[in-house]
């Protein structure tokens, strides 16, 4: 488990773990995880999971507002899954940070 590594390594490794996630499933993860429970923790949270997406790492799926204010009401929340590049990538930093 990459738990206490860089956020970004621990998404990864969650939705490989847990596969398609909405939104509002992985952010409590990771806020919990890392001491990040405010609302500022939420968004960046949030960004890096986009970043993960921008480079390919990531997918995106179907999207929905988040009627209920499980993650931020009113707002939009997306499905997301762990793409091959997002895979190897993974694999790869497993081998080279190691897991804890």
């Amino acid at each position: 488990m990459m738990e206490g590594q860089p956020i970004k390594f621990r998404i990864l490794e969650l939705f490989k773990e847990k596969g398609a996630m909405w939104t509002d499933e992985i952010v409590p993860i990771i806020q919990d995880e890392y001491n990040m429970k405010s609302n500022y923790g939420r968004d960046m949270v949030n960004f890096d999971v986009i970043e993960l997406v921008s480079a390919g790492l990531l997918r995106e799926g179907e999207s929905k507002v988040d009627e209920d204010g499980h993650y931020k009401k009113d707002h939009l929340i997306t499905k997301y899954e762990i793409s091959g590049l997002g895979e190897s990538y993974l694999e790869d930093l497993q081998k080279k940070v190691g897991k804890r």
